[in-house]
């Protein structure tokens, strides 16, 4: 196994476990702390998932570095591409509406019950996306380089 190899394999499960732990882990249960308003839960979900975009887009660069040192199978590499545009759609289409509905919430213009909106389904999915891209790559790295 190359250096990039080593490096993609590495990172490409260091970004997967960041992405379970924090939006299947920890985002749904804040809400079910005691004392976690919905106020508070948006609060610290709209800090750690701008930190986490953040880490995200850090570790897709280290990725495409590692790739362009090492070339994996093309199967490989699109497996990591719709992780990285997954990533992507979330970055500059989701997260923006998301922040825009959470400005609301927290401003009082809607109400704290009102129906969820439909940007959290495309998260969601983006993140599902992102999980099995990841998890696939990163077996066929370990299995086929």
């Amino acid at each position: 196994m190359g250096v990039g190899t080593a490096i993609a394999v590495a990172t490409t499960f260091s970004w997967l476990g960041m992405v379970l732990a924090i939006s299947f882990i920890e985002a749904p249960l804040k809400f079910t702390a005691p004392g976690v308003t919905l106020k508070i839960g948006l609060g610290i979900g709209r800090l750690v998932f701008r930190v986490l975009n953040i880490i995200e887009l850090v570790l897709a660069a280290a990725i495409i570095v590692a790739m362009i040192i090492d070339p994996a199978s093309l199967l490989i590499m699109v497996l990591l591409a719709v992780a990285i545009v997954a990533l992507l759609v979330q970055v500059l289409i989701v997260r923006p509406r998301l922040s825009r509905r959470t400005d609301a919430v927290l401003a009082g213009t809607v109400a704290e019950d009102a129906p969820r909106s439909r940007a959290h389904f495309g998260y969601v999915g983006t993140e599902l996306i992102k999980v099995l891209a990841l998890l696939i790559a990163g077996i066929a790295l370990l299995v086929f380089a």
